[in-house]
Formats: C-alpha cells, structure tokens, sequence
C-alpha cells in the first residue's frame, strides 16, 4: 500500500511544484498539468474520470522491469531495476489512469510527448510498449515501433527486447519469446488465455493487414510527410482502446507532421480547440528565456541531472555560445527549440512572436507600399511580397502581406501534404496545371498597384525579367528595380534582423512565408561582414523570405514614385 501511497504522491507534488513554480516549467508544461487538475474538478457531466488503480497498475509494471544501459544497467538486484521520476509517473498515470466514465476505456487515444535528448524518453516507451503487449486485455495485440528509417526503429524496440530478455519472470508469466525482430506473447493476463501478440519495429509502414493497438512513434520531428502517422491511425480502427505514443524532440522541419502535431497539442491546452483523446506536454523554455543560463537547462530537462548530466549539458551549452555553428542544433537537442534550418538565420521565436493574425490588407490602403517578386522555376513555389511601411511613436514599422503560388499539379502529389494543409487554409494560391502561370502573378500585382500606394516593385533577374517589363508596361507609373540576390543585401538582411528584434517588423502568420524564413541561412564572408541568402537544400523553400527582402530593401533605399520608368531608361538596378 505504501508503494501505491508514494506514486501517487509524487503524481501530486510534481504537478503543484509545476504549478506553484518550485520546479521550472515552460508554458506548455504548466498548460498541461493545469488541464490534468482541472479535469479532476470536474463533475458528473464531464464524460472522464481519474482511475487511480489503472494509473498504478502501469507505473507498478514499469517499474518490476529493468534498466538494459548506462551505469543503472551495470548494477544488481533490484537497484537495476527501472525507478520513474514524478514527471513520468505524471505522464505514464495520465495517459492510462483517465478512462471514460461509462466504457471503463482510456481516454487518451493520441499522445505527444517533446522533451529533450537524454531525458527517458525511450525507457517510457519501451516499457509502455511492453505493457500493451502483455497486460493491456487487448486480444491479438500488436505494438509496432515505427521510424523512417531502422536504426530510429530500433532505438525504441531494442531497449524493450533487452528487458524482456533480461526478465525470465516476466516471459514466463506472458509466454513470451524473443526473435531477431519481434517479441510474442502467447499468453495474455492471469488468467493466461490463448494470445497471439506481438511487438515489432517497422520502417514506413506496415502491412496491409495491420491493426495497431499501440503504434509508438519515435523522434517524429525527423518524419517529411505523415504517412506511416495516418496509415498507423487509420489502421486503429477496429481497436477498442488503441494508443498512438509520439516521442519527439524538437526539430528543424516545420513543415513536416510533428510540428503541426505540436501545434495542434499547444492549441488543445489553450483551449482554443477542444480534443479530450489527445495528450501532449512539452518541455522546453519559453520565448523570453536566457538560453545561456543554467536555469534554461534545468527548466528543459526535466531529468537534469539524473539521466543527463548537468556537466554534459553545461560543457554543450558553453561550446555554443563559442560558436554559433553550434547553436541551434543544441536549442533543438537540449531545449527543445524549433529553430527550422540548421544554422537558420533568423531567430524564428522572433518572428512567430510578431505574428499578428488580425493585420488585414485592407487597412493598409493609404501607406506606402513596396513589392517584391521572386519566381524561381515554374514546377516551384513563386512569392509575391507586399511590404507597408508606417510611422509609430517616431519610429518605422513594417507590415509584410504576402502570396505564395504552386502549380495545383504540386500541391496534389502525395508527399506534399503540407502544401494541402496550407491550401486549404488559404495560404498558398494554387495555378491551373502543372506549371506556374505568371498571367495570373501580373494581375495580381497590378492589381495591388491599383488599390494600394505601391512606390516600387522590386525583383530577383533569375527569370523574372520578361514579366516585371510586362507589367511595366501596363502600369508605367510603377517603378522596377532590380535587386540580385547576393552580397549586395547583407546590410539590409542586418537592418531587417535588428528591425524584428526590436519589434517593428509585423506579419500575418502566414505558415507559407514562416516556414521560408525559417528555411534561409546566411552564407557568409570576410568573417560574417557581409552575408547572403541561400537554402540548406533544395526541399527547404526560401522563395518567399527572398521576396520579402527585396521589398524591405528597396523601402529602406527610400525609392520614390516615378513616372514611366521605361520612356527614359531600361531596368534600374540596384
């Protein structure tokens, strides 16, 4: 009884030191131990309740299994055995111990689980994943470790073939053997009845066949589209009580399935959406934070020093304030920031700070406007960027509206879901067929130039030449200045940088444009004197961020309306 008693007790104290802030936590894992003690206030209409012997049946089970690496795995006896920390007996309690007031069934179908490297994620997965195929009820159980590619696969089952193996007890009690590439269970329950469970990796995903009563994803942020995600949850279907475990720090690809997963799970704890089946917490900093205090550390890694040690973490954090090479790929690995390009240029915290979904184009009718085009190849994204310019408190702000094009061909190919998803929410523009048609960019932008106080439109020459003279002729009044992208913006791309810093650079929250800022690093010369744009790969699109710079820099060249450019002179250049 003692035993049970202290579970719950640590369940407790982790969530009020959370709460009261005795234990550093981000706003996404206050948000969500808030939810937790929220619900347990809950009355009879609320269609879930607590069950407090289910949460411990699991914790217990966990915690007969044994550590299979690092020093814990080198001792004997029971002090090998797995000993949970309170934010994981939260988690694990959580996600089994809240069941449907009627059914008895778990509440939580989908969990997401980001915290940083080296803090357990894998020991909670294993032994879930264990759990479930053993002691869940579920006849015919089949847990699958699914990754996009082996090694990812095995970081998950491994551990757990390594406790089972290491258990005779436990395969024993369940029947269960171990094979090269999957465990089974031929008995289920204390009552050992006939089973045929299994537990296995798998890379992509599985077979047609498949019904998963628990899929474990692991390190989602690495995973380009949601294929193996939707084909594990649809497979679910037939399962009374499935559970879809997603293990993750954070990454650089926004526009893969994990970040839109993240957001969905930060959107639930706000309470702006409303999903009682999904679980999430997220450990990290917040936006404010000093990432080169050890405060940040210790408020990231919830197993600072027990499985990561505060020494390693201190000595990575030193080296990268020394070089900034290294900088984000430690706020992605040990604080779970999402920092998109490797060596990305912008701070995107930043930038999603000043994101401001109630700016409408409308309302900037009467300020100066300056254009910027940037149609790279016709089977890619073309970004046609409008950025107004206004004065507040003495000081310039700047307001950047844009539209991102595709050939509808693109958007509908099967590895890009991610350009559905922005579709349908209205941020990029489809073209008819399978290339981009520039007609419809020119009526675009002569329309802007009709309705708006457009000063200048400025453009990247790779193969934007021909249209802006189209559109110069249509429109002579407007002014086309060409704006090469090269050395010849490092000034600017400072400015611009500085500018966010300080607050006075604004945007809509267009995923389109934020997910292209974020894709763009600055190649540098004469020791970071001068920089320039350019892209990690060829699938991390900088076309709008391009864009968006040409307008900001021929604004700040403070370029004036003329009459018709092309009467006098060619192209101006600058």
């Amino acid at each position: 009884m003692t035993w049970d008693i202290d579970h719950l007790a640590d369940m407790d104290a982790y969530c009020n030191d959370v709460l009261t802030g005795v234990k550093p936590a981000c706003r996404w894992e206050i948000l969500s131990v808030q939810r937790h003690v929220d619900d347990l206030q809950k009355g009879e209409a609320f269609p879930y309740v607590f069950d407090k012997d289910k949460a411990l049946k699991v914790i217990r089970f966990i915690e007969l299994l044994p550590h299979v690496k690092g020093k814990w795995a080198a001792k004997r006896g029971l002090a090998k055995r797995i000993r949970l920390e309170p934010w994981q007996k939260y988690i694990i309690g959580s996600l089994f111990g809240w069941v449907h007031r009627d059914t008895g069934l778990r509440r939580f179908h989908i969990a997401y689980i980001c915290v940083p490297r080296k803090n357990g994620k894998s020991l909670i997965a294993a032994g879930i994943g264990l759990y479930m195929l053993t002691e869940d009820g579920e006849y015919g159980a089949e847990i699958y470790c699914g990754a996009t590619t082996e090694k990812q696969a095995w970081l998950v089952f491994r551990p757990a073939q390594k406790m089972a193996e290491r258990t005779p007890a436990f395969r024993r009690a369940y029947g269960v053997t171990s094979h090269a590439k999957r465990l089974e269970c031929d008995q289920r329950g204390t009552k050992r009845l006939p089973d045929n469970s299994r537990f296995e990796p798998v890379i992509g995903k599985p077979g047609d066949g498949a019904s998963p009563s628990c899929a474990i994803l692991d390190e989602v942020h690495e995973h380009t589209d949601d294929v193996l995600y939707d084909t594990m949850l649809t497979g679910m279907g037939a399962r009374d009580q499935p559970l879809m475990l997603l293990i993750t720090t954070a990454g650089n690809q926004i526009a893969g399935p994990c970040y839109a997963i993240q957001q969905d799970v930060q959107s639930v704890l706000e309470g702006s959406i409303q999903n009682d089946e999904l679980f999430g917490i997220v450990y990290g900093i917040d936006p404010d934070d000093d990432w080169t205090s050890e405060q940040s550390l210790v408020k990231a890694n919830p197993n600072f020093g027990i499985s990561v040690g505060g020494d390693y973490l201190k000595a990575r954090q030193r080296n990268a304030v020394q070089s900034p090479r290294k900088q984000n790929a430690f706020k992605t690995k040990h604080l779970n920031v999402w920092v998109t390009a490797k060596c990305a240029w912008l701070n995107m915290v930043e930038w999603n700070r000043q994101a401001d979904t109630s700016l409408q184009l409308e309302n900037f009718v009467n300020d100066p406007c300056y254009k910027g085009l940037d149609l790279s190849s016709k089977l890619d994204i073309t970004s046609n960027i409008s950025v107004f310019e206004r004065e507040i408190n003495g000081q310039r702000h700047y307001y950047i509206f844009g539209r991102h094009y595709l050939p509808e061909e693109r958007i509908r190919e099967e590895s890009n879901k991610h350009y559905q998803t922005w579709e349908h929410l209205g941020a990029l523009t489809p073209t008819d067929g399978e290339t981009i048609d520039y007609e419809q960019i020119q009526d675009d932008v002569e329309h802007d130039v009709r309705n708006f106080e457009v000063r200048a439109l400025g453009f990247d020459p790779w193969g934007a030449t021909q249209l802006t003279q189209t559109i110069q002729k249509q429109v002579p009044e407007l002014e086309v200045i060409e704006v090469p992208q090269n050395y010849s913006m490092s000034d600017f791309m400072k400015e611009f940088e500085a500018l966010l810093k300080a607050g006075r650079i604004h945007h809509d929250g267009n995923p389109v444009l934020t997910w292209m800022m974020g894709n763009v690093v600055a190649k540098e010369i004469d020791d970071g004197k001068k920089i320039r744009p350019v892209k990690e790969n060829k699938e991390s699109k900088i076309d709008g961020a391009v864009a968006t710079l040409i307008a900001f820099t021929i604004a700040l060249t403070g370029k004036e309306p003329t009459t018709s450019v092309y009467e006098n002179r060619d192209i101006r250049f600058l």
